[in-house]
């Protein structure tokens, strides 16, 4: 069954594209659902969906992960069929996976950049200035001190419909990325909107946010 948070409905907030706010779910939990989603999507027994969530802290590793870029300690790793490479999800992350069919199924790098164009506005909503990096994905703040990812993105997409997708760090214990070579880049840091602004942050303010310009994005590419 699609994942809803208790007591709420998904509701329609951008033509064609139904977001629901999942609240905390395991990871394993979320993506038996995403792939559930998936399938009445790709068979049109569901509108294209965005799921707003949030996981308890796991390590994730794409396609493209080798095994010198995971944890040496023991700590598990779940290995999933997007693209990219190895990742945290945890607390103060609000992860969100849309699940659309896309106008034209071949352009992924298209969906890849309207995602990132959302998460960009999303920053700047709270006084952020990010940017892309040439040859990288996702969302990046790039000064003096150097460059800082505060948004990943990895996609997968089947039968022209699209699954995973992006994680946005709001205020969660960054140390956590210490174990790891986090989307396997190792000359680069990871930072959070928290960070980045030196105040309190938390998901219940970013949602609403995400919600306005990620559905804008999707309405861009979506069928």
């Amino acid at each position: 069954m699609p994942l809803v948070s208790a007591g709420s409905e998904p509701e329609i907030y951008a033509p064609a594209v139904q977001i629901q706010e999942c609240g905390v779910v395991e990871y394993e939990i979320a993506l038996e659902n995403q792939r559930s989603i998936h399938a009445d999507v790709v068979s049109g027994k569901l509108s294209n969906s965005l799921l707003l969530l949030e996981h308890p802290s796991i390590y994730t590793a794409g396609k493209r992960t080798q095994d010198s870029e995971k944890p040496t300690d023991g700590t598990p790793v779940i290995n999933v069929d997007r693209g990219g490479k190895i990742t945290w999800h945890g607390p103060g992350q609000l992860v969100g996976y849309p699940i659309v069919r896309l106008s034209n199924p071949h352009e992924l790098v298209g969906f890849v950049r309207e995602i990132e164009s959302g998460l960009i506005n999303v920053c700047q909503e709270f006084g952020i200035s990010t940017s892309r990096i040439p040859g990288r994905s996702g969302v990046w703040v790039v000064d003096s001190r150097g460059e800082r990812k505060i948004a990943a993105i990895g996609i997968r997409v089947a039968s022209g419909v699209t699954m995973h997708g992006f994680a946005l760090n709001v205020n969660p214990d960054l140390s956590a990325f210490s174990k790891i070579i986090p989307c396997g880049i190792s000359d680069a840091d990871v930072t959070s909107l928290a960070l980045e602004i030196g105040a309190e942050v938390s998901i219940s303010d970013v949602i609403p946010v995400v919600r306005k310009y990620i559905s804008q994005s999707l309405a861009k590419v979506s069928a």
